[in-house]
């Protein structure tokens, strides 16, 4: 069985609920080493990230994230090597046009099977699709970090994005949210599907 370090985000910009941060509060299943919370800045998240990943030495990383805006889950295909915040993160920093890794590769794939997970999530009727960019904000930035570290390893590792839930609506009127149980059911398949 493959062991999974999942984790997720605190709230941010002025949020009180972060959706990934409530999977992680309420998830369990047999294939869990850690599960963790990161903060919402920048480099002490990928630091935090690559600690859980030397301390737990797990099989699979799945690090999950909001998404405003999106209807699906959504896990990301490409990680690209640059920081770019339209927003300042939690420690009030607001990278631009800033490299990861210096040096490093333009961009990294995610090793997790997402042409199946999406897949299977929509034939179990949770709205799921692949995406290609997870942005340029913190998701990026640990996405890519994680990429990275974990490159020649053998650790399959990616980022899922995630909408809002339904407990978000008046911070975010008008934007699509889905139920926190729904999420929590796709999340629990997609560790399954990667156990």
């Amino acid at each position: 069985m493959e062991r999974i370090l999942l984790t997720g985000f605190e709230p941010f910009h002025n949020s009180i609920l972060n959706p990934s941060q409530e999977i992680i509060r309420r998830i369990s299943h047999r294939s869990l080493v850690a599960k963790e919370v990161l903060p919402v800045t920048f480099n002490e998240a990928s630091l935090k990230l690559i600690s859980l990943i030397a301390q737990h030495k797990p099989t699979v990383v799945i690090a999950l994230g909001q998404a405003e805006g999106r209807k699906e889950i959504t896990p990301e295909r490409i990680a690209i090597n640059l920081d770019d915040a339209r927003i300042p993160d939690n420690a009030g920093k607001s990278p631009k046009e800033r490299a990861i890794v210096a040096g490093g590769p333009d961009a990294y794939f995610t090793t997790l099977p997402i042409k199946n997970l999406v897949e299977e999530l929509n034939e179990n009727g949770i709205p799921a699709s692949i995406s290609l960019s997870a942005g340029t904000f913190v998701c990026n930035h640990i996405f890519y970090a994680m990429q990275h570290h974990c490159a020649g390893m053998e650790i399959k590792s990616g980022f899922i994005h995630l909408p809002l839930m339904n407990e978000q609506v008046s911070e975010f009127p008008g934007l699509p949210t889905m139920q926190i149980e729904e999420m929590i059911r796709g999340i629990e398949l997609v560790l399954d599907l990667t156990s």
